[in-house]
């Protein structure tokens, strides 16, 4: 029998719980979370699926001879998922409300994992606020709320949480529209107050809110694959047949495919 090929190694960055003032227990660590559906939604493949682990800037903890760059020339791709708000000040901004300060840490953290997986020519895919994280470590900035900075706009989060979803609509000529060409629209799963304003070095619009126009996906023009979603497709599978969510399988796969020819 032929011999298998061996899985593809993908990087999905760590979502990071800081200590709490007060706090007893393992609520006085840092913690590095890696949440279940989009680890779950990813190895629907065959692939391997590591957290990038990152250590908190003066931290107790000290860094070895190992970098971030070190996991990009290892891994064959990078998933940023979803989580805390992105510091405005990541784009030259003051925070409207002390509440959408976001983490900073964090954001430090990713953007460095960005910059090191597209020097190294690896795809990256970033869900919910990792397309943010993408927008923003080119040079773009977010709308800090949506309710108060974009008021026509549709409701983007609820109460509901993964129950909320609006249609999206794809941009003609983008790669996504070819992707999606048998759906062209539909709906998807909507958590986020915050979205991309003004675009990144080499962005362009992939797909929108059909409701507002508010922009739900983006990719790079550059020569490697790096793309994000407003939307989270890994809460697609769990939900009730019926209720017309997207399915996101093209997304998985053109990612994998990407990192494949890296592999």
């Amino acid at each position: 029998m032929p011999e298998r090929p061996p899985p593809l190694r993908i990087g999905l960055s760590a979502r990071i719980f800081h200590p709490e003032p007060g706090a007893t227990g393992i609520k006085t660590k840092t913690l590095l979370v890696l949440e279940q559906s989009v680890a779950q939604w990813a190895m629907t493949r065959d692939l391997l699926l590591l957290m990038v682990p990152t250590v908190v800037r003066d931290g107790e903890l000290m860094r070895s001879n190992i970098r971030l760059r070190d996991y990009a020339k290892y891994l064959d791709g990078l998933i940023l998922q979803g989580g805390a708000d992105i510091s405005p000040r990541i784009y030259g901004e003051e925070p409207l409300k002390p509440e959408w300060e976001g983490d900073s840490v964090r954001d430090a953290y990713e953007i460095e994992l960005v910059h090191e997986f597209m020097e190294a020519g690896k795809p990256i895919l970033g869900i919910c606020r990792g397309m943010q994280l993408l927008n923003v470590a080119l040079g773009g900035s977010l709308y800090q709320d949506l309710p108060t900075q974009r008021p026509d706009a549709a409701h983007h989060e609820s109460g509901h949480y993964d129950r909320n979803s609006h249609p999206v609509r794809f941009v003609q000529g983008g790669v996504m529209a070819d992707w999606f060409a048998q759906s062209n629209t539909g709906k998807v799963v909507s958590i986020h107050h915050q979205a991309v304003n003004r675009l990144g070095r080499g962005m362009r619009v992939e797909a929108v809110s059909a409701e507002d126009e508010v922009i739900e996906a983006i990719s790079w023009e550059g020569n490697s694959f790096v793309c994000g979603v407003q939307w989270h497709p890994e809460f697609h599978t769990q939900l009730p047949v019926g209720e017309g969510l997207l399915d996101c399988s093209p997304l998985l796969e053109n990612f994998l495919e990407a990192a494949r020819q890296k592999a």
